[in-house]
């Protein structure tokens, strides 16, 4: 390989291995400005879409420990990563595909997880990272929240009669 390819697989692998996500697209029919505006969108969330060469990027994902990409790759393709939540980045994508029609989803990996593109949409579907952390939190707390109403109710109860008692005017 060349130095030249051996540098931009090296950048791939990069990308890949500080990424926990990828996701692949055909960009085919995508205007520049609208590629442009893709990139934007997915930047407001922590993405990143770069034009892949199909040869480079199956080695690089290979020397990153994913399967073989051998088949999977062909068209105009670009490789959408990220740092943060997949579940925002995969709403941009098929967010601009409904406005768009493009680009075209093709597959996906969560760490070493492959995903079709059926099942990028259905995480797409699914709420942002905080509100889901914020949910589960929720379902955490309120078993202790109930257990400490419960234990000072009999306490609270008793000093309700206690204090009715003191109150009463004394016959």
């Amino acid at each position: 390989m060349r130095a030249e390819k051996k540098f931009i697989s090296a950048e791939y692998l990069a990308r890949l291995n500080a990424s926990p996500f990828f996701l692949v697209v055909d960009y085919r029919g995508l205007s520049v400005s609208q590629f442009t505006d893709l990139r934007k969108r997915l930047i407001k969330v922590g993405g990143e879409v770069h034009v892949v060469k199909n040869t480079i990027f199956r080695i690089a994902a290979k020397e990153a420990g994913l399967a073989d990409l051998t088949g999977l790759l062909s068209g105009q393709l670009a490789a959408v990563t990220g740092k943060k939540d997949i579940a925002a980045v995969s709403k941009v994508i098929k967010s601009f595909q409904a406005e768009f029609e493009k680009p075209k989803l093709q597959f996906g990996y969560l760490g070493n997880q492959a995903l079709s593109a059926e099942q990028v949409r259905a995480i797409a579907d699914l709420p942002p990272l905080p509100e889901l952390q914020g949910k589960l939190l929720g379902l955490l707390q309120a078993p202790a929240q109930k257990l400490a109403a419960l234990i000072n109710t009999p306490g609270s109860q008793v000093a309700r009669v206690i204090d009715a008692y003191a109150q009463k005017p004394a016959a």
